[in-house]
């Protein structure tokens, strides 16, 4: 059931994750501070999709960076969409710039970054990075904090 004030359908009910990532529901609230060059931060350190062939699991170690513009999206939502992965069979690459494709789409950002820090298959950790552009000036913006994969060294 929506709020009334906010239209939100997620927050506050309980909710299972949606069957995929395709029909998972991105979900938006207005920005307080719209004009402001601030930086939002997520960090997704348990983040699961399928291997398309194997039907293995794949983990990684996202972080999602944006400047918003109009729209904040709900964390619910997102946490939501990026469950919707854990039965989706994806290529590394395919994930993570889907992920921020898709918060484009939704919120229409003044700028967006992802880092995806995928963990080791086969011996080789694959890390995908998707940008839409510069940074916008006076924007804070901190390294990501993955460190580079070491394996046992």
């Amino acid at each position: 059931m929506a709020t009334e004030e906010t239209g939100l359908t997620l927050l506050g009910a309980t909710t299972a994750p949606p069957a995929s990532p395709d029909v998972a529901v991105l979900e938006t609230v207005e920005n307080p501070h719209e004009g402001e060059a601030y930086l939002v931060r997520f960090t997704c350190p348990e983040f699961t999709a399928l291997c398309p062939i194997t039907g293995q699991p794949d983990f990684a170690h996202l972080v999602i960076d944006y400047v918003p513009d109009r729209l904040l999206v709900e964390s619910k939502s997102l946490k939501l969409f990026l469950a919707a992965f854990r039965n989706h069979g994806g290529f590394h690459e395919a994930c993570t710039v889907s992920i921020a494709r898709r918060l484009i789409d939704a919120t229409a950002p003044r700028w967006l970054r992802i880092g995806g820090y995928w963990y080791p298959r086969g011996g080789i950790p694959i890390d995908v990075f998707y940008q839409t552009g510069a940074v916008p000036d006076g924007v804070w913006v901190p390294d990501q904090g993955v460190p580079p994969y070491r394996g046992r060294g």
